[in-house]
């Protein structure tokens, strides 16, 4: 990832509490020198001295077959805003764009183990709906086993993490002041998003 120092995330937690927040990324993987893409929820662990994603494909889902032999690109982005040049003082401007992305590479490993898949499906559930865990529970075990048979589980190790947020930093105080109040009356979320985290600056 191309990142100007001005761009650059504080350090490692700061880019691991935005992978939390926006969990929903797009995992990359090379076949046949070619790239393939699958949007998947992840579960970030960062509770050891080692970062570990997990997740789950559909078993029909081919991308399941290259990640344990290749290098995979998880890609953590949501927020993100069209800025005018209209904001600017200097006329001499052009248009850009906003936005925050985490890069994070690894190699994943494929969880076999019947007992460590319900256990990485848990720790999703406890993630993103922890009230669903009692209804899980109480799932028939015919049923559990069925949908165990249509996923195929994972854990990535990450060996490399990578981050920018493009806010305006090289732009002045008042320009910013005024991308913040452009942003934040848009109906849109994802503008009042990246408004939040410019005011944060």
């Amino acid at each position: 990832m191309y990142t100007p120092n001005h761009f650059q995330f504080k350090d490692n937690a700061e880019k691991i509490a935005f992978m939390k927040q926006y969990s929903f990324a797009t995992i990359i993987t090379v076949k046949n020198n070619l790239p393939i893409a699958t949007q998947l929820p992840f579960f970030i662990d960062n509770s050891s001295d080692k970062l570990i994603l997990s997740s789950h494909f559909a078993a029909a889902n081919e991308h399941s077959k290259y990640i344990e032999a290749n290098t995979s690109l998880v890609i953590f982005t949501e927020p993100h805003a069209y800025i005018s040049p209209a904001h600017y003082d200097k006329r001499e401007s052009v248009p850009t764009w906003d936005y925050i992305a985490v890069h994070a590479y690894g190699k994943a490993k494929v969880i076999v183990e019947e007992a460590a898949k319900i256990k990485a499906l848990e720790q999703m559930i406890k993630f993103y709906e922890k009230d669903y865990l009692h209804q899980w529970d109480s799932l028939p075990d015919k049923f559990k086993k069925g949908m165990m048979r249509g996923i195929v589980a994972f854990e990535l190790e990450i060996t490399d993490l990578q981050g920018q947020k493009m806010l305006s930093q090289n732009k002045t105080e008042i320009e910013r002041k005024r991308i913040v109040e452009h942003l934040g009356k848009s109906e849109n979320t994802t503008e009042k998003d990246i408004a939040d985290y410019i005011k944060k600056l």
